[in-house]
């Protein structure tokens, strides 16, 4: 069978669309363009209005170029709003994300008397069949899914709702999948969640992020782990004092802020002031100068006034962050923060945006600046010419290496980010 995947959305979506492809190459299917494919997967996202949208126009383009293709729409739009995905040209097939695991068993049963992927792992997220050597795929991080679903009820956000309450994955499960991913020969793990922070307080014996955190520093492969994104009241003291001090951790941190105004935050039921992030991030920096650290912002939250839209901006632009992620605000149907009075205008909401991405943008350069001349670990990524930083910079080099090497880059241009390769890195 020739298939195809089309990802949109989190680290989370990108997790779970590598566990689909690895288990359906491990019963012999084979990746194709979508034009080409007799089966195509779209891994849907719903955050915004704008993921909606992505995702639509993915669909029709699929039922103009392939009409005799299997087409099956999966994720959290998919899962939201399941009619407005079958209404729309070729009547995709939908798998919520309560079902995602049986995507696999769907389009490519197992051999009568196998096991299917949902009784083998659970839900799907561990490793599955055959190696996969890095890069085949167009990733040469693995991307690890620690535990899905989230219990916070964040005022704009629908994902709750899509992904269901906090579900984490069992500590002997997770190794597997590093023995798995560090046999196919991939050097860097990404660890994923939708609450990454919460990993564990569902689980019959309780854990915690740091205690899994403990337990992948002793894991006897060569393989290095990337944390994805944690909410600043889930980055504990231990956890940077580990990242800063083990060796395994990349010093790449990303801590939602979403406003800097402690009004609009119990607005947004976030569970944290501003003064909690401000000493988080303060104490990332000073235990890892070199450190990324970014963050996600919504602009134009109902009931946002001139004076905390400033506060934001003054608070950021003076801040530690390297990068910032933008969303001018988007009203998600059935949350909260939908019906909430005091809407701001779209064309403030555009404003204030484009202020804070200047922000952001003046905070990356200064990041970048400060690195040239300094030597940082990395990994090459596919094609060998750009090296992805342990602090997450992408620095483009001479094209004379492969994909998924490590070595050590010498920064030595800001604009754009340019270095040279000092000596492979023997780790």
């Amino acid at each position: 069978m020739r298939y195809a995947i089309t990802t949109f959305g989190c680290r989370v979506n990108q997790a779970d669309s590598l566990q689909l492809e690895l288990q359906l190459r491990a019963r012999g299917g084979v990746r194709a363009p979508m034009e080409e494919a007799e089966v195509v997967v779209v891994n849907t996202c719903s955050v915004t209005a704008t993921a909606d949208q992505g995702a639509r126009q993915t669909l029709r383009r699929v039922a103009r170029l392939n009409p005799g293709a299997r087409v099956v729409a999966t994720g959290c739009y998919a899962t939201r709003s399941e009619e407005e995905i079958t209404s729309l040209p070729g009547a995709p097939e939908v798998v919520p994300n309560g079902e995602k695991e049986t995507v696999a068993d769907r389009l490519l049963p197992p051999p009568t008397g196998g096991v299917t992927t949902a009784e083998r792992f659970g839900d799907g997220a561990g490793p599955c069949g055959a190696l996969l050597s890095p890069g085949a795929i167009g990733r040469v991080a693995f991307m690890l899914r620690v535990q899905t679903g989230c219990d916070q009820p964040c005022a704009y956000c629908i994902i709750p709702s899509t992904r269901g309450r906090g579900r984490s994955l069992e500590l002997t499960h997770l190794l597997a999948a590093v023995d798995h991913a560090a046999a196919s020969g991939f050097k860097e793990v990404v660890l994923t969640g939708v609450h990454l922070g919460s990993y564990g307080r569902d689980l019959d014996a309780p854990s915690t992020l740091a205690r899994l955190l403990q337990a992948l520093d002793r894991h006897p492969s060569d393989v290095t782990f990337r944390i994805s994104s944690l909410e600043p009241m889930d980055c504990p003291s231990e956890v940077v004092d580990l990242v800063a001090t083990g060796g395994r951790f990349a010093p790449h941190f990303h801590l939602p802020l979403q406003h800097a105004s402690d009004r609009v935050l119990r607005r947004m039921r976030r569970p944290y002031s501003l003064d909690l992030y401000r000493r988080t991030v303060d104490r990332i920096r000073d235990r890892l100068p070199h450190a990324s650290i970014g963050s996600d912002l919504i602009a134009g939250f109902p009931g946002e006034r001139d004076e905390d839209a400033q506060r934001t901006l003054d608070y950021v632009s003076a801040s530690p962050l390297t990068y910032l992620h933008v969303f001018p605000y988007s009203p998600r149907p059935g949350t909260e923060a939908s019906s909430l009075p005091d809407r701001v205008a779209g064309p403030l909401v555009r404003e204030r945006a484009r202020a804070l991405r200047e922000a952001g943008a003046a905070l990356s350069s200064r990041f970048r600046e400060g690195q040239v001349g300094a030597e940082r670990p990395g990994l090459t990524l596919e094609g060998g010419a750009v090296v992805l930083t342990d602090n997450y910079l992408k620095v483009s080099v001479a094209p004379d290496r492969v994909g998924n090497e490590r070595v050590r880059v010498r920064i030595t241009g800001a604009d754009p980010l340019a270095g040279a390769i000092v000596t492979p890195r023997d780790l």
